[in-house]
């Protein structure tokens, strides 16, 4: 279990001094874009000066801006706000003082931890398992799951144990039909015991500057006759959310890593749902929420259609809010076949939105090898338009043009 608390994983570049020492200088070619672009380094490759002694700094003529900036694992991340039209910007790298400060912290309480920005929940993260009501079947209890996802203004886009589908829990990642050992399981339809999926432990948590993480271990479990169970499938999933820097959007990339926990193979059945499965607010209804995909498709006819990407968006507590879904290239079957629900589900039209990599075909996890699912959430408050999301989503695909010389 995660202390209260967790360590500063990075340090607020602060006051730095006009006479530091400069490294290396990067020049940024940024493209138009409506959201900010995270960009990456490698520091191995330019210095190997302790992660504590360097500092960044926007340079504009005479002027050296400190920028927000974190390092994991070596690699040096910040953020940049793209305009409407593309410029040259260029940072340096420097050896200077800084002062410790954590815009994105990790808070741990009562089985879950939160991400937060300031005084705004941003993401929370159920690592202990929560039952169902009282009265309701317990197998339908679950860990590992994300509720809520907040809006930038507070509203919660997320919602868990409906009274129709018990099982829905939030942001999840399960699959519904999988072969394995010469048996099908199932890890979304809990109530039929035939899997699940739960927590195991976490690998490591970081607040900072620019972001905040956590990476878990789940576990994929086959429920057997006479109540034995086994690992069929390890996951390692990655959730980094973005500080909002108070703008009315912020983005949360998932990863999955998955790889076989035994010697046998792992066969993920087409079936017209599972994988990354979203089920929305209820504050949402077919007369007050809308569907675009990146193929032009709306809720009439998205379902079952291939996307690169696909908004959900509508009317919640009083303001509009919703979230472009992102799919990575890299991801098998992309672009990817969604899920979602139809405008007359349970007659007021609730809403599902699932990007289903095996609704049309199956995949083959094989033991020794690691397979990935990467996806980024764009959180928002407001509308976001077609031409938006395609943009955003060109830009998180297209490496940023990037020069480094070194000092």
């Amino acid at each position: 279990m995660p202390t209260k608390r967790f360590a500063v994983a990075l340090l607020l570049c602060f006051s730095i001094p006009s006479f530091a020492q400069r490294i290396a200088t990067f020049r940024l070619e940024i493209p138009a874009g409506p959201v900010g672009i995270p960009v990456r380094i490698n520091l191995d490759e330019i210095t190997f000066i302790s992660d504590s002694l360097l500092s960044l700094v926007e340079v504009s003529g005479n002027t050296r801006t400190p920028v927000p900036f974190q390092i994991s694992r070596r690699e040096l991340y910040w953020m940049v706000h793209p305009d409407s039209t593309p410029r040259q910007v260029s940072y340096e790298l420097v050896k200077g003082s800084q002062a410790p400060k954590k815009n994105v912290a990790a808070l741990s309480k009562d089985g879950t931890l939160t991400l937060t920005a300031g005084d705004k929940n941003l993401l929370r993260y159920y690592y202990e398992t929560l039952y169902p009501p009282a009265g309701v079947d317990s197998a339908y209890k679950r860990s590992g799951f994300i509720h809520p996802l907040w809006s930038p203004h507070g509203q919660e886009l997320t919602r868990i144990q409906p009274k129709d589908h018990y099982h829905h829990y939030g942001i999840w990642n399960p699959w519904t039909h999988v072969l394995y050992e010469g048996d099908t399981v199932d890890f979304w339809n809990l109530r039929g015991r035939k899997g699940l999926v739960r927590f195991a432990r976490f690998i490591s948590t970081t607040e900072g500057d620019l972001f905040g993480e956590f990476r878990v271990l789940h576990e994929h479990v086959v429920l057997k006759p006479g109540g034995s169970e086994e690992v069929a499938l390890n996951e390692l999933q990655t959730v980094r959310v973005y500080d909002p820097a108070g703008k009315d959007y912020y983005i949360a990339d998932l990863t999955f890593t998955m790889n076989c926990a035994t010697e046998s193979p792992v066969r993920l059945l087409e079936y017209r749902y599972g994988g990354l499965g979203w089920r929305t607010t209820e504050a949402w209804n077919k007369d007050n929420s809308e569907v675009l995909s990146s193929q032009g498709l709306t809720r009439k006819d998205a379902d079952g259609s291939k996307a690169r990407w696909c908004i959900v968006q509508g009317e919640v507590g009083g303001d509009y809010a919703g979230v472009e879904m992102m799919s990575f290239p890299a991801n098998y079957n992309h672009p990817e076949p969604l899920r979602i629900w139809p405008e007359n589900q349970y007659g007021r039209g609730d809403m599902f939105a699932n990007f289903s990599p095996t609704k049309d075909t199956d995949w083959l996890l094989e033991p020794g090898k690691d397979y990935v699912l990467k996806y980024r959430l764009v959180v928002f408050n407001g509308k976001f338009a077609g031409e938006q999301a395609e943009s955003a989503w060109q830009n998180y695909v297209t490496p940023i043009k990037l020069t480094v010389i070194k000092d």
